[in-house]
């Protein structure tokens, strides 16, 4: 049975979500040993991976990401829900909720360690580029979050463009600005390469993002006195997504394909 997975980000560091216990398990993969999480309280198989660490110890260019995905890959995911914070880069985007990502930018398509975004870095029989058809983000697994915010109670934002940036420092505000005129609205040093690497191992992965705070300057306005409740509330939402996707959440069919090579390897 194919199972479902949420690779999670700062705002997640704790042994238990939705209230049940995770058991840990060991994956080995060729990038190393990946410890992911099993969530037991699921109708099918389902993990969870902590992208910084189970304690956020770790630096975007500092995580094994091709081993957090290969593992999820010879652990037969079917879906694959990638959430994060985000700065925002256009007012029209709210901060402190829930959001779809709905496409990405990410020049050079460079991992935060500046390697290629690929698991194929060496001639190998079967190595290949990702075509993109349907998008990165999955339609079908889209389709089913939204229902799924509806019966969790949680409401979902507007649908951004995503910058990757890789860090590990966060923007000036030149080119904050910049990325805005190429029509970002909401950036990270991370989401991106795991979704990427997801799509390159026929994983239907979506992206579940919230904003924290506005990058430009001139965005910014005095500090909100209900700021902190705000938060609290757009991270309790994020839990019930997360936590829904876990246990209803089911395996769709790969939009996307990779191109092949054909020859002796």
């Amino acid at each position: 049975m194919k199972s479902v997975a949420v690779l999670l980000g700062h705002a997640f560091d704790a042994g238990t979500l939705g209230g049940g216990e995770l058991e840990p398990v060991e994956v080995d993969t060729k990038w190393g040993s990946q410890e992911v999480y099993r969530f037991a309280r699921a109708d099918r198989p389902a993990y969870v991976v902590f992208r910084h660490g189970l304690h956020d110890h770790l630096l975007p260019h500092q995580v094994s990401l091709r081993s957090q995905i290969d593992a999820l890959r010879k652990l037969d995911c079917g879906a694959l829900l990638v959430s994060s914070a985000v700065e925002v880069l256009d007012l029209q985007i709210p901060l402190h909720r829930p959001m779809l990502l709905s496409d990405l930018i990410m020049p050079g398509n460079r991992l935060p360690d500046g390697n290629a975004c690929t698991f194929f870095t060496d001639p190998s029989g079967g190595h290949g580029h990702l075509v993109i058809e349907e998008g990165l983000m999955s339609a079908r697994l889209a389709g089913r979050m939204r229902s799924l915010a509806t019966r969790v109670n949680s409401e979902l934002g507007p649908e951004p463009v995503f910058v990757h940036v890789p860090g590990p420092r966060t923007c000036t505000a030149a080119e904050a600005r910049l990325w805005a005129r190429f029509g970002g609205q909401v950036m990270a040093m991370t989401v991106a390469p795991e979704i990427i690497l997801a799509n390159e191992r026929e994983i239907p992965t979506i992206a579940l993002v919230t904003g924290q705070e506005y990058a430009l300057p001139e965005l910014r306005t005095s500090t909100d006195p209900g700021r902190g409740d705000a938060r609290a509330r757009g991270r309790e939402a994020v839990e019930r997504l997360v936590v829904g996707f876990l246990r209803e959440g089911e395996p769709v069919e790969f939009g996307n394909r990779l191109h092949r090579s054909s020859g002796p390897m």
